[in-house]
C-alpha cells in the first residue's frame, strides 16, 4: 500500500529556541506599541518633539515662544531675487491645550466690520489672522462659517474650507444640503445668511443676519418660522425671530407651504463632518493630500491671481496648525503668487492647506501687536478672523 503524505508531515519540528524567539518578537512588538502610546499621551514628550520639529524646520530663523505649543516665526524669502516678508504661527493643540482655535466675527451680527486687532482684543486672543472672504460694503462673510457648532453662513460656489475638531483638522470643498418640508412638499434651501445671487434662490436668514430679513425678490414671499410653525407670511421684510428663521424666495415655490400645520427645516453639509466644532472657508486649495493643488478656476477665484499679500492656513501630519501672513505690494516685500504660496505651505510640511482672504486684508496679530506690515496701517476693517484664545471655563 502506498501512502501519499502531505507536505505538512514533513515540516521540521518547532524547537524551544524558535518558541522563545517568537515570544521575544511578540514582547518587543507589545513594548514598542506601549511606548508609542505612552509617548503620544505624555505631554512632556510631545512638547520635546514639537520643539525639535520647530528647531529643525526653521533653522536660521528667529523663533518666538508665544505660549506653550505656540510659536511665532519671522522669515524673509526671496523670489527671483526679490524679498517677501513672512510671518508664521505654528501651534500644536495637544501642547497648547489651554487654548482654542476658532473663527470670530466682527460683532454680534454678520453685517459688521472691525480690524483684526479689535476682533482679537474683543475675544481676548493672543493670536489672530484675517479670515475668509466678505462683502466689502456690509461685512457679511462670503462662504461657510461655523462657530461653536453653529452655522452662521453657507458655502458659495462650494469653496474649500477647513473644519476644526477637538483633536484635529480636515479640509474639503463644502456643499450645503438644506431643505424645508411641509404639506408633503420638500423645498430646497439654497443658502443661509448670504446675499442673494439668483432671484430663484430660497434663502434662510437667522438672527445672526440682523433684526430683519432683506427685501424679497420680485414676485417673492417671506415665511417667519419658529419651531415647526409658520407664524407669518409677507412679501415685505419680516422680523427674524430669536430662535427661528425667515425663509425668503419665489412665491411660486414657497406658497406650497401655505397652510401647513407643521414644517421642518434641516440643515446639513457635505461632508457632514461629525463632531466638527468650527469651519472657516476661503479658497482655492493650496495643498491637497500632500501635493500642490491650486484649483483657482474651479472655485471661481481667477480675480485673486497674481502677486499679492497672502494669508493661508494648513496642517501637518503631526497635527500642527500653520498660519501664514505674507506681505506684498511694496519694494521690501513683493507678495506671493498662489502657486508660490502653495509651494511654501508644502515645504513647511502641510498635508492640506487653503488660501484665505488676502490683499489689503492680510494681517497677523500676536500678543497685542500687529506683527506684519499691512498696506493700511493696522489693517482694514473686515468681517471675521481666525483666533487663538484661552479656553473658556464652563
Amino acid at each position: 500500500m502506498i501512502l501519499f503524505l502531505t507536505h505538512t508531515l514533513f515540516q521540521p519540528p518547532i524547537l524551544a529556541n524558535d518558541l522563545l524567539a517568537n515570544s521575544a518578537i511578540r514582547t518587543n512588538t507589545f513594548e514598542t506599541m506601549t511606548n508609542n502610546i505612552k509617548e503620544e499621551m505624555n505631554p512632556e514628550i510631545q512638547k520635546e518633539k514639537f520643539e525639535q520639529r520647530i528647531k529643525n524646520k526653521y533653522k536660521g530663523y528667529p523663533v518666538i515662544n508665544v505660549a506653550n505649543g505656540i510659536k511665532h516665526i519671522k522669515m524673509t524669502k526671496y523670489y527671483n531675487g526679490k524679498p517677501v516678508r513672512i510671518n508664521i504661527i505654528e501651534v500644536n493643540k495637544n501642547i497648547a491645550n489651554n487654548y482654542e482655535i476658532k473663527p470670530a466675527i466682527a460683532s454680534s451680527t454678520l453685517a459688521n466690520k472691525r480690524t483684526v486687532r479689535t476682533i482679537a482684543q474683543n475675544t481676548n486672543s493672543i493670536v489672530a489672522i484675517n479670515g475668509g472672504y466678505f462683502k466689502p460694503q456690509t461685512g457679511v462673510p462670503l462662504g461657510t462659517l461655523m462657530i461653536d457648532k453653529k452655522i452662521y453662513t453657507g458655502p458659495i460656489y462650494n469653496r474649500v474650507a477647513m473644519g476644526i475638531f477637538e483633536n484635529g483638522y480636515d479640509v474639503s470643498r463644502i456643499e450645503l444640503n438644506a431643505k424645508i418640508t411641509g404639506n408633503n412638499e420638500t423645498i430646497k434651501i439654497d443658502n443661509i445668511n448670504q446675499p442673494r445671487m439668483l432671484s430663484s434662490y430660497i434663502l434662510a436668514y437667522t438672527r445672526d443676519w440682523g433684526a430683519k430679513a432683506p427685501v424679497s425678490p420680485q414676485y417673492g414671499v417671506q415665511l417667519q418660522i419658529v419651531g415647526d410653525k409658520i407664524l407669518a407670511a409677507s412679501a415685505n421684510p419680516l422680523s427674524i425671530p430669536e430662535n427661528g428663521y425667515v425663509i425668503v424666495g419665489p412665491k411660486s415655490k414657497l406658497s406650497k407651504l401655505f397652510g401647513a400645520k407643521k414644517v421642518k427645516i434641516e440643515i446639513k453639509t457635505t461632508p457632514e463632518w461629525e463632531n466638527v466644532e468650527h469651519i472657516i472657508s476661503g479658497g482655492p486649495y493650496l495643498v491637497k493630500n500632500g501635493e500642490v493643488f491650486v484649483d483657482m478656476t474651479a472655485q471661481k477665484l481667477q480675480s485673486i491671481g497674481g502677486r499679492n499679500p497672502r494669508t493661508a492656513i494648513g496642517y501637518t501630519k503631526d497635527n500642527d496648525l500653520i498660519m501664514i501672513a505674507a506681505d506684498g505690494r511694496e519694494g521690501s516685500s513683493i507678495g506671493l503668487t498662489l502657486v508660490e504660496l502653495a509651494n511654501l505651505m508644502k515645504s513647511l510640511g502641510c498635508i492640506n492647506a487653503i488660501n484665505l482672504d488676502g490683499g489689503g486684508s492680510t494681517v497677523m496679530y500676536v500678543n497685542g501687536q500687529i506683527v506684519n506690515k499691512p498696506q493700511q496701517y493696522g489693517g482694514i476693517a473686515l468681517s471675521n478672523a481666525l483666533v487663538i484664545s484661552k479656553k473658556s471655563i464652563n
